[in-house]
């Protein structure tokens, strides 16, 4: 299968979904077996999932040390990972990993631990993300919460579960503008 072919399937694919496995640190999905669900994982030759979808919901994983190195030991095509869900951990921040890829549509993080509302900037690279989700962080309870999300993140369509409306937009650049200072530019004055 060319790697064409695979980009337009393998979004069909089962999910590889380590779920609900008591995991605690990435390299134990190594040797963790993915839950079965209703249609069976596809695989390469190598043995590799063919799936683009990867689910550690539920468990009790605090970083993300060696998530690249074991997500391309688990996936032939790492690089089209276009959904994470990490929803229900124990993560206190979003780990710059997670913006290493650039096919990532989905990501959930809710029910974690993540504390800084400017976590959420390191996002804004992932040129393709439009789905996510965060509440049940303590972010939530911040000020300004959505619409800090809405202006950091301009592509997401849902967040939180909810579409993002028309109006969450224009309420989102009207927070902007009275909350976010724009960076001043210093003009170097020529002296003669």
């Amino acid at each position: 299968m060319s790697k064409q072919d695979y980009t337009n399937t393998s979004v069909q694919e089962a999910p590889l979904d380590y779920s609900f496995r008591s995991i605690h640190v990435i390299q134990d999905l190594i040797s963790e077996k993915p839950r079965t669900g209703l249609r069976p994982l596809r695989h390469s030759k190598s043995g590799k999932s063919l799936t683009q979808s990867l689910w550690l919901k539920n468990n009790v994983l605090n970083d993300l040390k060696d998530f690249k190195h074991v997500v391309s030991q688990l996936l032939e095509h790492p690089e089209n990972l276009a959904w994470i869900d990490l929803s229900f951990n124990d993560l206190t921040s979003i780990d710059p990993v997670l913006t290493t890829f650039f096919n990532l549509s989905i990501l959930y993080l809710h029910g974690n631990s993540i504390q800084r509302l400017g976590e959420v900037n390191k996002l804004a690279v992932l040129p393709r993300l439009r789905s996510l989700t965060l509440h049940g962080n303590p972010i939530e309870e911040e000020k300004g919460y959505r619409q800090y999300v809405l202006c950091t993140l301009p592509r997401v369509t849902t967040f939180d579960f909810s579409e993002v409306t028309k109006a969450d937009r224009t309420t989102a650049e009207v927070w902007k503008r009275m909350n976010i200072k724009p960076k001043k530019v210093r003009i170097k004055q020529n002296t003669l």
